[in-house]
């Protein structure tokens, strides 16, 4: 069973805030979704505990 939790990032482009719905059954990812806003590819690492999210640094594709 997959526990998604709706997260509020910024876009490292455009400075948007957005919601991206985080796998917090993972402890420890990195995926690349698309920026509601202005479409582009944002890199998301996030660090999960017990369910929850620990930490999450979204970051352009580049670094």
């Amino acid at each position: 069973m997959h526990n998604l939790e709706p997260t509020i990032i910024q876009c490292p482009y455009c400075g948007e805030a957005i919601e991206v719905l985080v796998d917090c059954s993972v402890q420890s990812q990195e995926y690349i979704e698309d920026c509601s806003v202005c479409c582009r590819p944002i890199t998301i690492a996030v660090e999960s505990s017990q369910g929850d999210v620990e930490s999450i640094e979204a970051r352009t594709e580049n670094e």
